[in-house]
């Protein structure tokens, strides 16, 4: 049996991804201001729910920023500091949620192996 599943290497990787969009949402916020700024999003979820359909190994998968369409503003960006800022809120809950499962999980893991 492996050490890790793919459960827990899928999980990982979700955290990985949102992690990213994190980067990206706080970039995204610190640059409002500049002219011509396009907004950054990183879409994890679709790209692992392709590598699930397909079998790609999950825990290689690396998540990049892509330009998001949106709205210009009259200085030529795209970000809305006000919606930026409820993606980063429920991003961080996202990843809370991530975080919860796996140490549910590791706790269940190390029940079972008589480690508590």
């Amino acid at each position: 049996m492996a050490l890790v599943d793919s459960t827990q290497q899928l999980l990982e990787a979700a955290m990985r991804g949102s992690w990213q969009r994190e980067t990206a949402l706080t970039n995204n916020i610190a640059n409002a201001d500049t002219p011509g700024y396009v907004r950054q999003e990183v879409n994890f979820e679709s790209a692992l729910q392709g590598a699930m359909g397909t079998g790609e190994p999950v825990s290689e998968m690396q998540f990049e920023s892509e330009p998001a369409a949106a709205e210009a503003s009259p200085n030529g960006g795209t970000v809305s500091v006000d919606q930026e800022s409820a993606r980063l809120a429920e991003n961080g809950l996202d990843y809370q949620a991530l975080t919860d499962v796996v140490n549910t999980r590791n706790g269940i893991i190390r029940s079972a192996i008589g480690l508590l």
